[in-house]
């Protein structure tokens, strides 16, 4: 006698496909909140999610002045510094690159200088603040 393989679900279960759903008599069931963090995804790449958001988040595309350009920026730093008696407040726009990737962010800072540290070609201001001199892009006397 052959059997067939492929039987149907009401042959194979017909006999308690109808029957009430058990409950246990004993506990509580689960609420849905706990039954769905049974089935949540776990973190199986550590880190993973972090590197996704570090390459996903933007960084601009610095701008790189001429040589006019530069030189015109040192003309404008020798006159402020030409001005040490007063202590101008000066607004910097500057160019910080991002430590992680490529590109970084455009930033303008106020301050006084301090001094210029040619070792390490920095500006420094007189609240700690340092910036890369290559890094400048402009700079403005702040008049009050």
């Amino acid at each position: 006698m052959k059997t067939d393989k492929k039987q149907s679900a009401e042959d194979l279960y017909g006999d308690i496909i109808d029957l009430p759903h058990f409950e246990p008599k004993n506990h509580m069931r689960m609420s849905l909140y706990k039954r769905a963090a049974q089935f949540a995804p776990f973190a199986a790449l550590t880190g993973y999610g972090e590197a996704v958001k570090e390459v996903a988040r933007y960084t601009e595309k610095g701008v790189e002045l001429s040589e006019d350009e530069t030189d015109q920026m040192d003309r404008k730093l020798m006159l402020l510094l030409s001005k040490d008696s007063e202590k101008p407040d000066i607004t910097f726009y500057y160019f910080k690159p991002d430590e992680k990737k490529a590109g970084g962010s455009f930033h303008s800072l106020t301050g006084r200088i301090k001094k210029i540290d040619l070792m390490k070609k920095e500006l420094c201001l007189e609240d700690g603040q340092r910036i890369q001199l290559q890094n400048i892009l402009d700079m403005e006397e702040k008049n009050e």
